[in-house]
């Protein structure tokens, strides 16, 4: 049985990614911030990560998902800028993302499949960058860094990293007008995943398996 980590279990989706991945036979390893989740983590809490891993026991984990991530304030422009609301942003977004990769790289390493997915958006692409939502657009391209340093430090062992866009989702961060549903989002991710070969470490992907620009 393949087993997927996905961190953001509880709500959109990573709550989608759990149940798609559940549905297909996957052992799911869905973690949450809540004090009754099965598997707690704040992603904020860089310790707590490590925790997880010594419960775990060294059990391979063949795709590792980071998916937490939290968009901030919106509407933030020159002039007004909200220093504590935007490092929140990195915080969550970037370290919370490298903590959970650092402790968890053997278990990927140990697995057959052996995939750290980081979920980005395009709007952390900077050659398409528009400078809109500034904290969640400079969170989102320095974790694009984070996974091409990923992709050369992991490349020994096998470990393919990549960075995915979900597309423009009805989530609570995208918005009842978004054309995309969580299910074909997520059937789309998937689909990515599941087509990965080592030579695409290092890039960066649509939901609809296309590249993205860095």
């Amino acid at each position: 049985m393949s087993t997927i980590l996905v961190t953001g279990a509880g709500r959109g989706l990573g709550q989608e990614l759990a149940r798609q991945y559940a549905a297909e036979g996957w052992k799911v390893i869905g973690t949450e911030r809540g004090p009754k989740a099965k598997y707690r983590l704040d992603v904020t809490d860089f310790g707590q990560a490590k925790k997880l891993a010594k419960k775990l026991k060294g059990a391979p984990i063949d795709v590792l998902f980071c998916n937490s991530g939290i968009i901030g304030k919106r509407g933030m422009a020159l002039g007004k800028f909200d220093y504590q609301s935007w490092e929140e942003v990195l915080r969550v977004n970037l370290l919370g993302a490298a903590a959970v990769a650092e402790a968890f790289a053997a278990n990927v390493a140990a697995s057959e499949r052996k995939v750290i997915a980081m979920m980005s958006s395009r709007l952390g692409s900077i050659s398409e960058s528009s400078g809109v939502t500034l904290p969640y657009s400079t969170s989102k391209a320095a974790l694009n860094m984070l996974v091409k340093g990923l992709s050369a430090a992991l490349k020994d062992k096998g470990v393919t990293v990549v960075a995915l866009s979900p597309g423009w989702v009805r989530t609570d961060m995208g918005g009842a007008s978004a054309p995309l549903s969580p299910e074909a989002s997520v059937a789309g991710l998937r689909r990515v995943i599941g087509n990965l070969e080592m030579k695409d470490t290092g890039r960066f992907f649509s939901h609809d398996g296309s590249s993205i620009p860095w």
